[in-house]
């Protein structure tokens, strides 16, 4: 048993050479359980630094404004759960859940999950998919997107309105309108290649492949920045890049798009 200032805790720091990352997912969630971990085993396997993953779900099975609402009102009880691991960071992986709170939303996401978890007496730093993507585009200088999204099209809209409210300018948004979550987790990602050359480009300094952590992307990023020679980033590799640096790492992932690729 460790010591600290809010109280006595049962779990023990990470030892060195190792990181614990939190995730907090929606229940139907079944992607980035999947792609995070392959991210930072490329990562472990040019820097010989691991990463654990720990995980809290809050309920959410059809993908509208109702049910995201209320995955957001589980984030404090998620955080309060998954610091019992003592992680390190804790990343809150449900892009669209944040937006549909409205402008700037990540930024009191962030903060709730924050406070949860050092109320537990296990602080960590804490990114939310939403406030990674914005945060990554704007932090490479990438003011004009095109997106890809799985949701119906009145989401996709709140999702372009959320994005341009944080000063990037989405030229095109394709919504391919898949309401169920676990059919999301379904979507093939060998189809993004070809939804991604219908995109208006012209003007354009990155994709957004998937502005969803659900919908799978990873086969596709480098794939899809070679041919196009635009950066290629998606939630769930934005996500990676702030998890890492906030952890102090360089990026060192390769196949996974310039963004988190080797220096």
């Amino acid at each position: 048993m460790t010591e600290n200032p809010d109280g006595p805790t049962c779990a023990a720091p990470a030892p060195d050479g190792l990181s614990r990352v939190g995730l907090i997912v929606p229940s139907s969630n079944t992607t980035m359980e999947t792609e995070l971990p392959e991210l930072f085993r490329r990562q472990s396997e040019a820097t010989g630094h691991r990463y654990t993953f720990h995980s809290a779900r809050a309920a959410m099975k059809q993908v509208t404004r109702e049910e995201l609402l209320a995955m957001v009102g589980r984030a404090a009880e998620c955080a309060t759960a998954v610091s019992d691991a003592a992680v390190d960071v804790i990343a809150y992986a449900c892009l669209v859940a944040v937006m549909a709170q409205g402008p700037g939303a990540h930024k009191e996401s962030e903060q709730v999950i924050a406070d949860a978890a050092r109320a537990n007496g296990h602080p960590a730093e804490v990114v939310s998919s939403a406030g990674a993507l914005v945060r990554t585009l704007r932090t490479l200088g990438h003011t004009r997107v095109a997106i890809v999204t799985p949701y119906m099209a009145p989401l996709t809209r709140m999702v372009r309105e959320y994005i341009e409210g944080e000063g990037i300018e989405v030229l095109d948004a394709v919504a391919l309108e898949v309401p169920d979550n676990l059919a999301v987790g379904r979507l093939d990602p060998g189809r993004l290649p070809g939804i991604a050359r219908g995109l208006r480009q012209e003007g354009a300094d990155a994709i957004v492949l998937s502005a969803c952590v659900q919908m799978p992307s990873l086969p596709a990023v480098q794939r899809v920045e070679d041919e196009l020679g635009l950066p290629v980033v998606t939630a769930a590799t934005a996500t990676a890049y702030e998890v890492l640096t906030s952890l102090g790492h360089t990026p060192a992932i390769a196949g996974a798009g310039r963004l988190l690729a080797p220096a």
